[in-house]
């Protein structure tokens, strides 16, 4: 029993947690400009809610993410995003002149570091799916038992985690730093615009993706040091 529940982990779970990795990540990636324009977002501003939580006010919102930004005037009008980019300038020309100008996008070698991630997450799933089901490959799959083939593919899925892990840490935290700012600044002002930003899903999706991604990574790892293991026997 317990040798088919590892098969099947092997071959059909780590495979699948693999794929659903890296779709989220692409998802968080190339949102709001490319698609999911106000479904999802790294950073959102937005119309601040009144004294009764079950109200909310109408207004101007921006929806930011790692290659620009989508905004629209109100919540009857569609969204107008910006030209993807990996050094991008955010639209924020739909906010009131008088909020604060502190929402810039995060350093440009962070939305380049992620593309080269999620670059090394493609090549990482179809070699680890390969190597997975390597027995049903024929002739092809025999190249999967090489040690050499193993190495490569947890050298991959290992950069591909760290690089991607690390640039959208550090975009978590410029993010972070200028929500706070820009609300502290908003708090501040007494005719200052109803408005409040907050860091928003796309971040939930990043750190569920790296969740699924590492049970991929660890198993390629593990099939790594038993290959290297039987060489040395």
């Amino acid at each position: 029993m317990i040798e088919g529940l590892s098969r099947a982990i092997t071959q059909h779970l780590a495979p699948l947690l693999s794929l659903t990795s890296l779709l989220l990540i692409v998802f968080a990636y190339l949102a709001p400009n490319v698609m999911l324009s106000t479904r999802v977002a790294l950073l959102i501003v937005a119309p601040s809610t009144g004294s009764n939580s079950s109200q909310s006010s109408d207004g101007p919102t921006v929806f930011m993410g790692a290659l620009g930004s989508c905004s629209r005037p109100n919540s009857q009008t569609g969204v107008v995003c910006t030209t993807p980019t990996v050094s991008p300038i955010y639209d924020l020309s739909v906010l009131p002149s008088n909020v604060p100008d502190l929402l810039t996008s995060p350093p440009a070698s962070s939305p380049a570091f992620i593309a080269v991630s999620i670059a090394f997450a493609v090549i990482f799933f179809f070699m680890f799916t390969f190597s997975a089901h390597r027995d049903r490959m024929g002739r092809f799959g025999a190249n999967f038992y090489k040690p050499v083939v193993q190495r490569v593919t947890a050298w991959i899925g290992f950069l591909g985690f760290i690089i991607g892990l690390t640039s959208f840490v550090v975009v978590y935290m410029w993010f972070g730093k200028a929500v706070d700012d820009f609300n502290d600044d908003i708090s501040k002002e007494t005719d200052a615009p109803a408005l409040s930003a907050s860091t928003s899903n796309g971040f939930i999706m990043i750190w569920v993706a790296y969740a699924f991604y590492a049970v991929p990574l660890v198993s390629s790892l593990a099939k790594l040091h038993m290959a290297t293991t039987v060489s040395k026997v």
